[in-house]
């Protein structure tokens, strides 16, 4: 079986380009799951209940977000409606939303979930190690296999969690710094790992930004709007095979895609 992980979607671009060719993708690697991280989404920070329905009507099976989930107002009081959409899973169990998304294709049951790192972040979480034990007992049974998304800034934090979960969970794939990693690698007992899956969005940019305010800010330390920039956009994320029988991944790399190409 295949799964794509979509890293970081950025903006309008990057809401475009998932639209335009997720099913494309899907038919074209015959892929059976496909999850996107989207708490970028709203003009670049955030998310909206009307801009997860378009991302899942487009072909995206869950939508994971990050230490950015509550940044659109409002979006606290939409999430508990939108069954395919997954909150961190170590922020305060008082959070509204869902803490993990359970899908089925042929038999077999995908969970997916989300732990915010805790180095170099600003958001209050509970330990991601402790609360990806937890949630891991708590979907025994439930499952038959589990993609950990590991959203944080330290690659170290990141590959820890890799190897803590080696053997227990299909793939354990990281995101939140925009920059795809080259280190894509299935573990000794079955675990597929990236430290992150890159961003989809507009790459002729800081991170999604338009570059010119964001030398202006680090040269001299100016605030600045730091607006969506629009040039080469892609699609970036892990594409991971594993064996539905064995539960363990045989293989992960990167994919990365224009529109048109």
């Amino acid at each position: 079986m295949k799964l794509l992980f979509i890293g970081d979607i950025v903006g309008r671009p990057g809401r475009e380009i998932v639209c335009a060719l997720v099913p494309k993708l899907r038919a074209d690697h015959g892929l059976d799951f496909v999850v996107a991280n989207a708490e970028n989404a709203a003009a670049g920070a955030g998310i909206t209940g009307t801009i997860a329905r378009t991302l899942l009507e487009a072909g995206v099976d869950v939508i994971t977000l990050g230490d950015h989930v509550w940044d659109q107002k409002g979006f606290e009081n939409e999430i508990g409606a939108l069954g395919r959409v997954c909150r961190p899973a170590n922020l305060p169990a008082a959070c509204p939303g869902r803490d993990h998304v359970i899908v089925e294709k042929n038999g077999f049951r995908l969970a997916v979930f989300t732990v915010l790192g805790r180095n170099f972040m600003g958001a209050k979480a509970d330990c991601p190690f402790l609360g990806s034990d937890a949630l891991l007992q708590k979907l025994s049974g439930r499952c038959d296999g589990v993609l950990v998304e590991i959203h944080a800034e330290a690659t170290s934090e990141k590959q820890a969690m890799g190897w803590y979960l080696d053997g227990r969970a299909l793939a354990v794939l990281g995101s939140h710094t925009h920059v795809a990693t080259a280190d894509a690698a299935v573990l000794p007992k079955g675990t597929a790992f990236l430290c992150d899956a890159g961003m989809t969005g507009p790459h002729a940019s800081v991170l999604g930004r338009e570059i010119a305010p964001v030398l202006g800010r680090f040269l001299d330390g100016m605030p600045r709007r730091f607006e969506i920039a629009t040039g080469d956009v892609r699609l970036t994320g892990a594409l991971v095979e594993f064996d539905s029988a064995t539960r363990r991944a045989t293989k992960i790399e990167l994919l990365s895609a224009r529109s048109g190409a």
